[in-house]
């Protein structure tokens, strides 16, 4: 048997590339005789660009840019395509895990560094830049990045205005004049892992600008912020941000990007398995398995193992889910693409010490999802 083991990300917990090696090192220890190879996946989330940089061969660039609150800090992004295209974590620049949790504050964080993380690509003769979006502290809307492009935000009287994104709710005109003109002719794709809309009680500062930080009444502040950029928006391009498909990522930034830089918002986890040549590792497999922290009715709204399900349904494959949390009860949608789904805890545990046992209880499940298979697998 030749399984192809491609799990997300565990999120605050294991990564994607640890998760797969977890579940390798259980069913090498199980009776099962097989063949196992490691794919761990990206769904736009946060790592996502890692892995495509890794899978591709691509190079890093290291880069000296600005945190979300302006700190200048050193990190990287990478070229693949003989450095054709730029593959950019906007998490390495503008990310909740460079800052501490009493630190967050989403009415002033910005994507700045992102933007300058995309000014120096083009510098490296990138024509096209790929960005995985997830795991930002920030929901400006994309301001940061336009700014470090060169865009200004003004006010009644002209003047640029300061404390973004808290104070776009006077924003009165967007200023493209020094705009990059590079950027007009670079090809942009956002990996987006949700599909929430910019605005209102699913979009990106209501679902999750709690998680960044905000206060009740800063989720109000941050959506009205949101909103008086859309309403410029589409007066100045004609492009409606508050309507687009996945303008919630990041806070809106996706949004900010298909309004202003002409953006292809697309989903993430389709587009990383076509990158990265997927379908050639289903190919040559027997079994599949994949995984996150939690798999429910959710997951099928476009997340990493639900991509991973769909692509190896349509070679009918049997697909195995590995998660901390799947439905009690029987769950038809999910039955269609996944043929078992278990749980990797086996007793009950608070949800910080499940995390701190992921590894440990993903190598215990694989052992005996390993020994059940070797009594009916020849």
């Amino acid at each position: 048997m030749h399984i192809l083991i491609a799990p997300n990300a565990f999120k605050n917990s294991l990564t994607a590339e640890a998760v797969a090696l977890a579940i390798k090192e259980g069913l090498m220890q199980s009776r099962l005789r097989c063949t196992c190879e490691c794919f761990p996946i990206g769904d736009g989330g946060d790592g996502t660009a890692e892995l495509i940089i890794k899978k591709r061969n691509g190079i890093l660039v290291e880069t000296s840019v600005h945190d979300p609150f302006g700190k200048t800090i050193t990190t990287h992004f990478g070229l693949i395509d003989d450095g054709k295209t730029a593959i950019i974590e906007m998490a390495d620049a503008s990310g909740l895990r460079l800052l501490k949790q009493d630190a967050l504050n989403p009415l002033l964080a910005t994507s700045f560094g992102t933007g300058e993380q995309m000014k120096i690509a083009l510098g490296k003769g990138a024509k096209k830049i790929i960005i995985g979006m997830g795991g930002s502290a920030t929901v400006d809307g994309g301001c940061g990045i336009l700014m470090a492009l060169g865009i200004r935000f003004l006010d009644a009287a002209g003047g640029e205005l300061k404390g973004l994104p808290g104070n776009l709710t006077g924003l009165a005109a967007v200023d493209l004049s020094g705009l990059d003109k590079r950027i007009l002719e670079t090809e942009i794709e956002v990996l987006c892992d949700v599909d929430n809309l910019l605005l209102g009680k699913n979009g990106a500062a209501a679902m999750f600008g709690p998680q960044k930080g905000a206060s009740p009444s800063g989720v109000v502040q941050l959506d009205a912020a949101l909103s008086a950029l859309a309403a410029i928006a589409l007066q100045q391009t004609g492009k409606d941000m508050a309507t687009v498909l996945y303008g919630g990522t990041a806070g809106g930034a996706s949004a900010g990007l298909f309004a202003f830089l002409n953006a292809k918002l697309v989903n993430g986890i389709e587009h990383f398995l076509a990158l990265t040549g997927f379908d050639q590792s289903l190919a040559t497999a027997n079994l599949v398995i994949t995984g996150e922290g939690s798999i429910d009715e959710q997951t099928l709204q476009g997340k990493g193992p639900f991509g991973v399900a769909y692509r190896a349904k349509r070679n009918n494959l049997p697909v195995i889910g590995l998660a901390g949390k799947v439905p009690v009860e029987k769950n038809d949608a999910l039955q269609q693409y996944f043929d078992v789904l278990m749980p990797i805890g086996n007793q009950p545990v608070d949800l910080q010490t499940a995390m701190a046992g992921t590894e440990k209880n993903l190598v215990r499940t694989a052992i005996a999802l390993g020994n059940m298979l070797a009594l009916d697998y020849k």
